[in-house]
Formats: structure tokens, C-alpha cells, sequence
């Protein structure tokens, strides 16, 4: 009779054990809501902001010219940790250059990030669709240029999927690759993949495989997580080190802040789901938009990327001849902080010097 008791009461407290086990896990993985943003008790909105159809709101800041007498209207996606206020080809830019040309730019915080509100129904597809209605809202016409930086470059390819119509020239910046693209050659992917660092390996197969274990993943302490989100000087290349200074300039704590305050669920870890998730389309089955030459498209790489391997897009740039491929010797993932190569990016773009 003792016996069972014991084993009664040790049966009870695996069931509490266990369901406490069950609960903290739940509990661990779970992304907590994001912050509210507005008034009267979320955070504060600091610039103007566009109304969407599904009642989401994006914000955005413009630069260069004014919209109404540009000649040239581009829209800037910013890259992955980053927001409407670091668009460097309007920051870092010949301000004579953008006004001799007639350049306006706008940049905006993509869903989750600074003050555009989430999007929990967020798609490749969304991504684009977002941009032309941002376009639309604004009058930037039937046709305007688009130019994604890092991860924004990975949008970009979403505008060349499902919004070709809209363009008039697209650039990507040292875009992001997802090594789980069908045609990319599982040797060169695999290659690549394996010269990240073991913690990015693993933020990145479970972005893939795991979605739903991307919070816990990148929050916990256990195992090293992302060296980017963590911002570590082990991902910048020589040229990255000598730039950082012009990099952070202006980078006022409070503009800085903004980037993660809805929560990192929302802006980084998101970003990392759709990213490196199972992609709606494979970039190397594009079309050229610009059969007539009435347009182009560009990649701007450099060729000691530590971030994105640069044999990948050597690569994409092989299978889509169309594309004007721009690989810049020595330069790592900040070049286009480099002196000079914000000018460059947008004469190839607005008009066609190489």
C-alpha cells in the first residue's frame, strides 16, 4: 500500500513537472505581441504615414526633390536592422548630383519595422504590393524605379516578380540570397552556406525549416545566435572596419531606437522567416521586364561580402544575362558608404553610364 502511494505521488508531480515543462516552452517560443504604435498610449509617430487597404499603415520620409517637379521618383527599401531614416543612396549622395538630375527618393520602414505596422500576413507578394500602393498614394505615376539595399534587395526581387509593369529601373544592393532558391546549384549553395558563421548556419536553417522556433531561437542564451542581429565586428570585412565611421554617423540614438521598437519578432525575426522561408517563385525564373531596353536592372556586389557570398551572385548574374552586374573589387557590405559609389549606383540607374 506504501509503494502505491509513492507512486501516485510521483506520478502527480511528473504530470505538474510536465505540464509546467509544457507551459514555459509555449511560453519561450511564443513572440510576445508587438508595441502599439500611436496615439494615446503606443509609441509616438514621428512621420507621415499612408493607410493601406487591409488598414495597416506604412511610414515613410522623402528626400531630393520634390515629387512634383522630379524627374526621377525612386523608392528605397531599407535592409535587414534598418529603417526609412538610413537610405543611403539619398544620404550619401551628391546633393548636387540629385538636384541637377531632379531626383526624389522616398524610403520606408517595411511592416514591423519603426513605425509601419506588422503585417502577420506577410508574404513575398505583400512585400511588392505594399510598394505599389505606396507609389500609388503618393502620385509617383505609371511608372517609378525601385532600389533595395541588403535585405530590401530581396524585396526588390519581389517587384521584378509580381509589379514589372510598374517599373521604370530597378537596383539591388548587395542583395541578400536565400540559399534555398531551386536553381541554384546545391554544390555552389552548399559551398557558400558552409563559409557562414555556425551560429548563422543554424539562425538560418531554422528560419527555413523551423519558423515558428525563430523567436525562441534568436532570444534564448544556450547556443550563440545571429551574428548580425548581435552586430558583431567578426562580420565585417576590411573596407567594412574603415567605413563604420561614416556608416554610424547621424545615427542619433533615438532615429536608431526606432528600428526595433515594435519588438524584434515584428522587424528582425520576421524578416528572417520570409527571407530564408520556402520562397513563392525562384528569382532565376524572371523574366527580363525590359525586353525594349526601355529600362534596367542592376546588381551592385562587393567582392569581400561577408554577409552575402558573393559566388551566388555571380552566379544569378550568369543565368540572367540581363541584368548589368557591378562587382567592385576589395569593397564588403557597406561599400555603397563608400565615397563615390552612391553617385555611381544612381548614374548606371537614372542614366545608363557603367
Amino acid at each position: 500500500m506504501f509503494p502505491n502511494i509513492i507512486i501516485s505521488i510521483m506520478k502527480k508531480s511528473l504530470l505538474v513537472f510536465f505540464t509546467g515543462f509544457l507551459a514555459w516552452a509555449y511560453q519561450s517560443i511564443r513572440a510576445p505581441p508587438p508595441k502599439k504604435l500611436g496615439s494615446p498610449d503606443g509609441l509616438p509617430i514621428t512621420t507621415p504615414r499612408i493607410k493601406l487597404r487591409d488598414g495597416r499603415h506604412l511610414s515613410y520620409k522623402e528626400y531630393g526633390e520634390l515629387k512634383e517637379i522630379a524627374k526621377y521618383k525612386i523608392i528605397y527599401v531599407h535592409g535587414f536592422d534598418s529603417n526609412k531614416h538610413f537610405a543611403v543612396i539619398a544620404t550619401k549622395a551628391s546633393p548636387d548630383l540629385i538636384q541637377d538630375l531632379g531626383v526624389y527618393i522616398v524610403s520606408y520602414d517595411r511592416p514591423g519595422y519603426g513605425e509601419s505596422d506588422p503585417n502577420p500576413n506577410q508574404t513575398l507578394k505583400s512585400s511588392a504590393l505594399d510598394i505599389e500602393e505606396l507609389a500609388d498614394q503618393l502620385g509617383l505615376g505609371s511608372k517609378f524605379y525601385v532600389v533595395g539595399y541588403s535585405m530590401g534587395g530581396q524585396v526588390t526581387w519581389t517587384c521584378l516578380k509580381y509589379i514589372p509593369h510598374r517599373l521604370a529601373g530597378v537596383t539591388l544592393i548587395a542583395p541578400v540570397v536565400n540559399y534555398w532558391w531551386p536553381r541554384l546549384p546545391a554544390n555552389l549553395s552548399n559551398e557558400a552556406y558552409s563559409k557562414q558563421f555556425l551560429q548563422d548556419q543554424w539562425c538560418f536553417f531554422i528560419a527555413h525549416y523551423l519558423p515558428w522556433l525563430t523567436y525562441w531561437w534568436n532570444t534564448q542564451r544556450f547556443f550563440p545566435s545571429s551574428t548580425i542581429i548581435a552586430n558583431s565586428p567578426a562580420i565585417l570585412s576590411r573596407q567594412d572596419i574603415e567605413l563604420l565611421p561614416v556608416f554610424t554617423a547621424g545615427r542619433a540614438p533615438v532615429i536608431e531606437g526606432q528600428v526595433r521598437q515594435q519588438g524584434e519578432y515584428e522587424s528582425l525575426h520576421r524578416d528572417l522567416n520570409i527571407g530564408f522561408g520556402t520562397w513563392e517563385f525562384d528569382p532565376m525564373e524572371i523574366e527580363n521586364p525590359f525586353p525594349k531596353n526601355e529600362g534596367s536592372v542592376h546588381i551592385w556586389m562587393g567582392d569581400e561580402d561577408k554577409i552575402v557570398p558573393v559566388t551566388l551572385q555571380r552566379y544569378i548574374a550568369q543565368q540572367l544575362p540581363w541584368i548589368k552586374y557591378h562587382e567592385l573589387k576589395g569593397a564588403g557590405h557597406l561599400f555603397p558608404y563608400a565615397h563615390g559609389i552612391s553617385d555611381a549606383i544612381l548614374k548606371a540607374l537614372l542614366l545608363g553610364e557603367s
